[in-house]
């Protein structure tokens, strides 16, 4: 289901290079399996490619651009599915904070007082029915609104059709007016995350891949969606430079 949508491996693009070693559907099952079950990149079983080239695949893809599509062509294609417009206009953020673990270099983590934890904070925005349109990473210690002007405004240049976000009391105060007079946004559940264990705790030394893996996970749990209806995407496969994937 997702071989369309990945990047055209290097070997076959016009520059060429290095032809791949490993099926890509070995390495997808194996970034799955780390999103999953929560292990150790290092722990990776021996049926799976070495763990140096999954996480250097996961890397190139996530650096590219490529997860960030891969989520949007799944929800667009769920949302046609249930009979919505293939893109949302009303939105919801929220936010959530989880432990670190020893990994993750202090300068990207912080203290959530409120709910004594110590590591990082997870934003999102999905659409009204749960679908995944945003994730940004933050030390714990950053408060809800003033992360919300960073992804709010990350929201509105990838999805200008978006009218509304509904949020609760913390990102209540200057927030609201602040959306409107620069964004004109209205401001007005993230479970699914953490029943991937690798979400139980931030693992990750960077930041932009703690993200990713919260999209691998989204997007996980997407293709099982659409596979049980028996629904394959149809969109062409986009050439990818000739470095992506080699």
């Amino acid at each position: 289901m997702l071989e369309p949508l990945l990047p055209t491996p290097a070997c076959e693009t016009s520059k060429g290079g290095r032809p791949e070693k490993h099926p890509r559907r070995e390495i997808v099952d194996a970034i799955r399996y780390v999103v999953d079950t929560g292990c150790k990149w290092r722990a990776l079983p021996a049926d799976f490619p070495p763990w140096r080239t999954v996480w250097g695949f996961m890397a190139r893809w996530a650096a590219a651009g490529i997860i960030g599509q891969i989520r949007d062509h799944l929800a667009s294609r769920i949302r046609r599915d249930m009979g919505k417009g293939p893109r949302a206009v009303a939105t919801v953020i929220d936010s959530q904070s989880v432990k670190a673990a020893e990994t993750v270099s202090k300068a990207t983590r912080g203290y959530d007082a409120g709910k004594k934890i110590n590591g990082r904070k997870r934003h999102m925005v999905v659409d009204t029915r749960g679908l995944p349109l945003m994730v940004m990473v933050t030390p714990a210690d950053l408060h809800d609104a003033a992360a919300a002007k960073e992804i709010l405004f990350r929201l509105r240049l990838m999805h200008p059709e978006i009218t509304i976000v509904w949020a609760d009391s913390a990102y209540a105060g200057k927030l609201v007016d602040w959306a409107k007079q620069h964004l004109n946004l209205t401001i007005s559940s993230l479970a699914w995350m953490m029943h991937a264990r690798r979400h139980a705790r931030d693992y990750e030394r960077l930041i932009q891949h703690s993200e990713t893996l919260i999209t691998w996970a989204a997007i996980t749990l997407m293709t099982r969606r659409l596979a049980r209806k028996g629904a394959t995407p149809s969109w062409p496969r986009k050439p990818a430079p000739a470095d992506v994937g080699n």
